[in-house]
């Protein structure tokens, strides 16, 4: 993926790639973000089919580099951070117009929860705000990897290797549920592993459901009846049969035993 920068320096426009530092090739400098916050700039994308999109210039100091997933509330940007340092993140913000309070509630409880844990196999949150239009936003670790399923055939990994990793994957929630918070939608592509030191590393993400702490009670106040929260493959049977009031870490446990089986058996227990 490129784009059409200019150096802070010598005023000079070249293209860049999406990495976290663009250098103007003369001069060495920086380029500055493709434009300010609020406006919209086209970013040519290369890889695939080659078509254009349209995305954020900027928001705040995060340069917006690409859409990396949308969701029910949010859509999820690869950003680079250019101050005060300078580093690739995943910035997450509400869809525009679709701020009700029920999404407001429900992303205040993803930022508050990610906020609270500090654990190596859990996405680290490392800025929040709001937009110019006023939408809040929040910034966490850019986990470049893949699903915990995928990473395990493509790896060819031993039942014992795949344990290992699961066991990783069991502690972050278990951080998770020691400081109150239950995740409510842990699947395999919220489970991404990612390579530090030569070594895979599972990532836990997208607390986007979870209950926390004090937030709970206002979490379910503002939840609409009748509206199954969850990925259905992976929730447990109080999960889906809607009554929210009664969902506890168990029910984080039962997802764990489905995406166990999907990694031992190579497909989930049930259609």
């Amino acid at each position: 993926m490129s784009t059409r920068v200019r150096c802070i320096e010598c005023r000079k426009e070249f293209t860049a790639s999406a990495e976290v530092v663009d250098r103007c090739p003369d001069c060495r400098q920086d380029a500055e973000p493709p434009a300010t916050e609020g406006t919209t700039v086209v970013i040519e994308t290369t890889q695939g089919n080659g078509q254009q999109t349209a995305f954020p210039g900027s928001i705040g100091p995060y340069r917006v580099l690409e859409v990396l997933g949308t969701g029910g509330m949010g859509v999820v940007y690869l950003a680079a951070q250019v101050e005060p340092i300078r580093r690739r993140v995943a910035l997450k913000v509400i869809k525009p117009g679709s701020a009700s309070r029920e999404i407001l509630a429900r992303f205040s409880t993803e930022r508050q929860a990610l906020a609270t844990m500090s654990h190596p196999n859990v996405a680290k949150i490392f800025d929040a705000g709001t937009t110019a239009e006023g939408d809040p936003f929040f910034v966490m670790e850019y986990v470049n990897g893949v699903r915990i399923t995928e990473y395990c055939d493509t790896h060819c990994l031993s039942i014992r290797e795949r344990l290992e990793l699961f066991a990783s994957v069991c502690d972050a929630v278990q951080h998770a549920h020691q400081k109150g918070i239950i995740h409510r939608d842990l699947k395999p592509s919220n489970v991404l592993v990612t390579t530090e030191d030569g070594k895979p590393v599972p990532k836990v993400i997208d607390f986007g459901l979870a209950k926390a702490g004090t937030l709970e009670a206002e979490t379910l106040s503002v939840t609409k009846d009748g509206i199954v929260l969850g990925t259905p493959e992976y929730m447990s049977p109080e999960q889906a049969g809607m009554m929210s009031i009664d969902v506890d870490a168990r029910t984080d446990i039962y997802s764990l035993g489905i995406l166990l089986y999907e990694l031992l058996v190579g497909e989930p227990p049930y259609d």
